[in-house]
């Protein structure tokens, strides 16, 4: 079974380019301290990986 993580989002998207609001929002991420939970792939950690300046990342067990 793989990891699972929390993304929240913690700054806005106002300002960023559309290829990182269009990532935040694939994420399913809407409002400044939402959470939403993801099984730890590829694919995630790359979204995570290009908007890292606007999220926290917390694994959960």
């Amino acid at each position: 079974m793989m990891a699972k993580v929390r993304i929240t989002l913690v700054r806005s998207v106002i300002g960023q380019k559309p290829e990182k609001r269009a990532t935040v929002k694939s994420l399913g991420l809407k409002k400044i301290s939402s959470s939403v939970e993801h099984e730890a792939n590829d694919a995630i950690k790359g979204m995570i990986a290009s908007v890292a300046h606007l999220v926290k990342v917390e694994e959960i067990n």
